[in-house]
């Protein structure tokens, strides 16, 4: 099994048996849009976020099908030796505009336009949904966490409870919606993410006594470091935490029990024996709720694991890549669209638009053709004749998530099910 693959085959067969299809038709020339949109956020929430842009940018780059690839569509009999020289020689070579990452979305924002021949763009669609209804979900959940948290810190620490790659995401893109660093070293390398870490309870129990164990752990990481305090008593532990450490203690963490009641406790506790700067990290099991839960509580930081890297219940953003307008036979764009019972698409090319009032949004204006006036225009140039011309650093995404916080209207921060915060106008 190889070690490395490229990203042509990270997509479903009937792409490729259209493919074949619109070869043997003459169809595969023809231009083409498909669109990126949600037809409902998941979950009755209030507003989407989107992240993996530049991941999708990434994979545009590296779709390309190798020798191998060829080889192995030819030995299963996918598709034709016409299809696969066509797939040998494959460049995209079309145009890509797209929502720029940290921007929220709502039903039937087009988050994503692809232009290009109907033959080259189909092929992108399973990896370009893959990344995005896995990133936008976590962006989402992300989101809501950073709210109810409000200025106190969250740490993404979900790489043990998603698949390898999928934790690389999901870390990138907590943190492009205001996560503050994660446990997954891989993220801090590839996108300089800020990493944190210290122990867990196997570095306790390895160790004769709790108070061996938190020497070893201040003698090796320093006074500034956390330590985990539940692996017995949580009172005992706490006493000699700062027994050891004196008051220069760097925090400490809980990880189990009521942590609202236990928070309590040794804010108490620590403030006692004069260790009133001593942060109280809490984990475990936390999603938005319970952040939002903990508002009251004496906490300084929440560590987050298996709500951020699964979406808090809901691991896809629902997105779909609909083809909307393809070349007629005079030349022209025809509109086309789908008139499935529960499943409609809009037809023809979108341009989107942000609408604000007093510096708040009140509609997502989305319309056939370019417009002009005050609208925000959220539609930006990412891949110009197959060549990417859209990247940006991720500091710029997660600046302009902060940015499209304040924005939203105040019903977007209600963690309750309800309607999008800001409409969807079409034109």
């Amino acid at each position: 099994m190889p070690t490395t693959i490229g990203t042509a085959l990270l997509t479903d067969q009937y792409e490729l048996t259209m493919l074949q299809g619109a070869l043997a038709s003459g169809a595969a020339n023809r231009r083409a849009v498909f669109e990126v949109f949600a037809r409902r956020l998941p979950g009755g929430r209030r507003y989407g976020v989107v992240a993996g842009t530049a991941r999708v940018l990434d994979a545009l780059e590296g779709f390309r099908f190798r020798d191998d690839d060829l080889e192995f569509l030819r030995a299963a009999r996918i598709v034709d030796e016409r299809t696969l020289a066509f797939l040998a020689d494959y460049r995209f070579s079309g145009n890509v505009y797209g929502y720029r990452e940290g921007e929220a979305f709502f039903p039937g924002s087009p988050i994503m336009v692809v232009e290009g021949t109907f033959a080259e763009a189909v092929l992108l669609e399973t990896v370009i949904l893959s990344i995005f209804n896995h990133d936008c979900a976590i962006a989402a959940a992300a989101s809501r966490m950073v709210r109810a948290a409000g200025d106190r810190p969250l740490i993404e620490m979900g790489s043990r409870r998603t698949h390898e790659s999928a934790a690389v995401a999901a870390a990138r893109a907590a943190y492009l919606c205001g996560f503050s660093s994660t446990s997954n070293l891989m993220a801090g390398r590839l996108y300089g993410v800020p990493t944190a870490g210290t122990a867990a309870h196997a570095f306790v129990l390895l160790h004769d006594s709790e108070e061996e164990a938190f020497r070893a752990q201040l003698d090796s990481l320093g006074l500034g470091t956390t330590l985990l305090v539940d692996t017995y008593d949580v009172a005992k532990a706490v006493r000699t935490a700062v027994e050891l450490a004196g008051a220069d203690l760097g925090a400490v963490r809980i990880d189990s029990g009521d942590l609202a009641a236990a928070a309590v406790d040794v804010r108490k506790q620590l403030d006692g024996y004069g260790a009133d700067h001593t942060k109280i990290v809490v984990t475990g099991d936390l999603d938005e709720f319970a952040i939002a839960a903990l508002t009251a509580a004496p906490v300084d930081a929440y560590g987050v694991g298996t709500a951020l890297s699964t979406g808090s219940g809901h691991p896809t953003a629902s997105l779909v890549y609909k083809l909307v307008a393809r070349e007629g036979p005079g030349g022209e764009m025809l509109p086309v669209a789908k008139r499935s019972v529960g499943k409609p698409s809009r037809g023809g090319r979108k341009w989107a638009y942000r609408r604000t009032s007093g510096g708040t949004a009140i509609g997502e204006i989305v319309t056939g053709a370019p417009i002009e006036g005050r609208d925000r225009p959220l539609l930006a140039e990412l891949v110009r004749e197959g060549e990417v011309v859209g990247r940006e650093p991720l500091g710029a995404a997660r600046e302009r998530h902060r940015a499209t916080l304040e924005e939203l209207p105040l019903e977007a921060c209600s963690l309750s099910p309800g309607d999008p915060a800001v409409p969807t106008i079409f034109n």
